[in-house]
């Protein structure tokens, strides 16, 4: 029998987890715990500049490897600190452990220094949340909290711990269980069977189907089943961004990303579809515009594994609730066995109008301009290039964004970190840094604009600290540029307060934390200093890009309209 204390047992059952990082900083309520784990040589702690920071980089983590993200904060000020980057996972579905310190128990209530009701506060941001009453719980709470944060529909768990909990003084029996007891929670395993064969029967039989595919095939590890049954009927393929990656970005059947900034291609195709096969998607409202109008011929065959998301917005006719990769694999192997190709002449003639609308515009067709002037476009362009699009990018939330998204050609699922559903600026460098402490030989990239990096700009400190050389490229246009592109188009060009009058120097800001720091302001540059900059493996590089100030995202979806009704430019629309 071994006796431990709680603090003992929090950081011996993350060794025994398999945690390998913890991204947190210190503070009085979880004091013992840090002290416990100064002694544990095999979980390497990362000290953040800031607990948001802390939550991103356990955030970027999780995206990339599908495990779940550890963060320990204090109690009060730590643990509200760490609430928007709880709230950003939950939005995306993305697993993450939160350990925050608490006033000691016989305080709680009685508005303790530095004491906050963490449970409270984020109960409608996790997925469950445990407040530890003794510390002999501590292993089987912990277990269960791993187990909720990575089964099912993935999502964040909060653990409170009050000091008195983990008392250096106080010894308890430590096992670590091999398996979480909950009686109540029992995600689906598989799906329907006559489910799963009517929407196969469905797909055969379409006229113009599509598969629509979001962030649960990339969390799901669907992405080869995703693909061998597009490519087995040679249907298209389109993606939320959450979603990119998951299918090949390069490959012919990908029609783009839809949505509010998604591709004429993709938005028309979806419209005029007669059979959507919905993977892993929950019909945001950035995707389907108006619901009303939203696909109006087409039947709908939407396979998720939490059962709330089917049918919330928009009514599925063939619901499937299970894990997106066992429904792909049974759908392909009742394809195969039906042994009923679709009707070649239907396929060619949807292919045939797929193209056409391809050809007229592309996937994201934009004026390249001429001279010294660097569109963003060709920012994200050239960062593909150099990159041969094997990158790792993580973006703020922005114009900058959606340029990345929309020229970056993510081949690969769980490349793509971004933001989706809360939209949080001051994600992009510490998730970016999460992806790099985990792929050291990888390249690394972290799209922001000069509003988003400000945010926790203060995590080049970390980055030197524990040597993570990321690349920062800052499309730096002076604006918030999509408060500002809303200013323009439906608010008559009042900028208000969208333009920032005083920005610092990040050449010298950046050299200042012991970075590289580049300007570039001229087209002809932009190659050589981003080969350059991606050249020096072991050196942060925050490449300055000036970019052109008036640039827009297009195509941009006409509010309550159908998914075919975009701005094209701000003279041109559908």
């Amino acid at each position: 029998m071994e006796l431990l204390s709680g603090a003992e047992m929090v950081v011996r059952f993350l060794r025994d987890e398999g945690v390998k990082y913890i991204y947190g900083y210190p503070g009085g309520a979880v004091l013992h715990i840090y002290d416990a784990l100064f002694k544990e040589k095999s979980i390497e702690h990362i000290l953040v500049r800031h607990e948001q920071a802390a939550t991103h980089m356990a955030d970027g983590y999780a995206r990339a490897t599908g495990k779940a993200g550890v963060v320990l904060v204090t109690s009060g000020p730590g643990a509200t600190n760490a609430i928007t980057g709880i709230a950003t996972a939950f939005m995306d579905s993305i697993p993450m452990v939160v350990i925050s310190g608490q006033v000691p128990s016989n305080m709680v209530g009685t508005d303790a220094f530095q004491e906050t009701d963490m449970i409270g506060i984020s109960r409608p941001i996790v997925k469950h949340s445990f407040m530890i009453k003794h510390p002999s719980e501590i292993p089987d709470v912990m277990k269960k909290a791993f187990h909720l944060a990575e089964s099912g529909r993935p999502g964040p768990v909060v653990i409170d711990i009050p000091k008195d909990m983990t008392n250096p003084a106080e010894k308890f029996e430590y096992v670590y269980p091999k398996k979480a007891k909950l009686r109540s929670y029992s995600p689906a395993v598989r799906g329907h069977s006559g489910q799963i064969r009517k929407a196969a029967e469905l797909l055969l039989a379409a006229k113009r189907p599509i598969i629509y595919a979001g962030g649960g095939v990339v969390m799901g590890n669907a992405s080869a089943q995703l693909t061998e049954l597009a490519k087995m009927l040679n249907l298209p393929v389109t993606n939320t961004l959450m979603g990119l990656g998951c299918y090949p970005g390069s490959d012919r059947q990908f029609v783009g990303m839809l949505g509010m900034h998604g591709s004429y291609t993709a938005n028309l195709a979806m419209h005029h579809s007669d059979v959507i096969l919905a993977v892993g998607a929950r019909f945001d409202d950035r995707v389907i515009n108006g619901a009303a109008k939203f696909c109006p011929n087409a039947k709908i065959i939407h396979i998720d594994i939490d059962p709330a998301s089917i049918s919330k917005t928009i009514k599925a006719d063939i619901p499937i609730v299970g894990p997106v990769d066992s429904v792909l694999t049974e759908m392909v192997a009742i394809v195969k066995e039906i042994g009923q190709a679709p009707n070649a002449e239907t396929v060619a003639s949807w292919w045939k109008q797929i193209d056409e609308w391809r050809g007229n515009r592309g996937l994201f067709p934009y004026d390249k301009g001429g001279g010294s002037i660097i569109k963003p476009q060709a920012a994200i362009e050239m960062l593909c290039e150099v990159t041969k699009g094997e990158a790792y990018v993580a973006s703020d939330v922005g114009q900058h964004q959606m340029f990345a998204c929309q020229y970056y050609r993510f081949n690969k699922p769980n490349r793509w970190l971004n933001s989706g559903g809360l939209g949080t600026m001051g994600f992009g460098l510490p998730a970016a840094m999460g992806v790099k402490l985990n792929f050291p030989d990888a390249d690394v990239a972290c799209v922001t604009g000069e509003g988003s990096i400000q945010m926790n700009i203060q995590e080049l400190s970390t980055c030197l600290q524990y040597d993570l050389p990321v690349k920062i490229i800052n499309l730096n246009n002076g604006a918030l540029g999509m408060v500002r592109q809303w200013q323009d188009m439906v608010y008559n060009s009042r900028y208000s307060h969208s333009y920032m009058e005083s920005l610092p120097d990040f050449v010298k800001l950046a050299e200042a934390y012991g970075h590289v720091g580049m300007r570039i302001t001229d087209l002809k540059d932009l190659k050589p200093k981003m080969e350059e900059a991606f050249a020096m493996k072991d050196r942060l590089v925050f490449l300055d890009i000036a970019v052109d100030t008036s640039e827009h995202v297009y195509p941009m979806q006409i509010k309550d309209g159908a998914m075919r009704d975009m701005w094209l430019s701000k003279t041109e629309r559908t």
